[in-house]
């Protein structure tokens, strides 16, 4: 790392994390040729690496790094890990958050200290935008309560009915079941002889199984999902979701690890109208952004007129009275 000129405590703890990183990756070395290094281990490592003897001690194993007053949590830097990466590249995302953060945090100290008059404009900025946050989420949050609430079952099928083109799928909609189950899983070729008999004896059979052995178990007889919501999780390319549906009733793929069985009982192509109980959602979203403008507009004037019989607000009623007689 190149520290040009930068302020000299920044240029400090770079030294320091990039002595005690060089140590690590050392370590991490041994462990990554003798066994896949552990999450936890990973951890730990990563927090020996940013508070090694060049920097101070922190006592707190689930704090990864530390400025001034403000921490960083081992759950943070665990939430930031994407699943299903390796162990090395998760040491490398871990390493450079923790540095970045706590470059981050540097700065902003240095920036307080410095910038002078301009952090008045920037507080009132800050406050504005925290004013403008709070209000728009209330208000939304209104809207869906008090909006939705008001609108009744028949209102939404009339709309439906009245609007059906604007429900138009973009992709392929599905009822059935998925399951995913390690290949070395006991018992797996009766699963595969029961997944495409929809029978209450052979669900019963499934849940059972699918209780001790299978990674996912999906139940979805009873209502539509997005078709690509489900192919996503399965190694196998659909180059036409429309000729795919209409040519299969369930699908059975295989790799190294996993057996991923499909059984499709009802679909609908892309292209065509969804169904109610699907689009319902939608139905009540555009019914809200209709209803939106007026409901604030009465919400706004209501708020007002009893705050003002209340006493909460104030006219200056002088100045009213002036600019009547200008």
């Amino acid at each position: 790392m190149k520290f040009g000129i930068l302020p000299k405590q920044i240029q400090k703890l770079c030294r320091a994390l990039n002595s005690c990183v060089s140590k690590l990756r050392q370590s991490f070395y041994v462990f990554n040729h003798t066994n896949s290094l552990p999450a936890w281990l990973l951890f730990l490592l990563v927090l020996t690496a940013v508070s090694c003897k060049q920097a101070q001690t922190i006592d707190n194993m689930e704090i990864m790094a530390k400025v001034k007053d403000k921490t960083l949590t081992r759950e943070t830097v665990l939430s930031i890990i994407p699943k299903g990466v390796s162990s090395a590249d998760s040491f490398l995302i871990a390493e450079s958050y923790i540095k970045k953060w706590a470059i981050d945090e540097l700065v902003y100290v240095q920036a307080l200290r410095n910038l002078g008059p301009e952090k008045e404009e920037i507080d009132k900025l800050v406050e504005t935008y925290r004013s403008s946050l709070f209000r728009y989420r209330y208000l939304e949050d209104l809207i869906k309560r008090r909006v939705s609430a008001d609108i009744s079952d028949s209102e939404k099928l009339r709309f439906y009915s009245e609007n059906e083109d604007k429900f138009t799928l973009d992709a392929g909609i599905i009822k059935g079941l998925f399951l995913k189950i390690p290949v070395n899983a006991p018992k797996l070729h009766e699963i595969k002889e029961l997944y495409n008999l929809n029978t209450d004896e052979a669900l019963a059979g499934i849940e059972q199984y699918s209780v001790q052995n299978a990674i996912s178990y999906d139940y979805f007889y009873d209502k539509w999902i997005d078709f690509d919501e489900v192919i996503s999780q399965i190694p196998f390319r659909v180059a036409d979701a429309s000729t795919f549906l209409r040519n299969h009733k369930s699908l059975e793929v295989s790799d190294s690890s996993y057996c991923y069985l499909l059984n499709i009982k009802e679909f609908i192509a892309p292209g065509r109208i969804a169904p109610y109980e699907y689009a319902e959602p939608q139905v009540v979203e555009m019914l809200i952004n209709l209803k939106k403008a007026s409901f604030l507009k009465n919400f706004e004037n209501e708020l007002l007129e009893d705050a003002v019989k209340n006493g909460d607000v104030l006219f200056n009623e002088n100045e009213s009275h002036t600019n009547e007689n200008q």
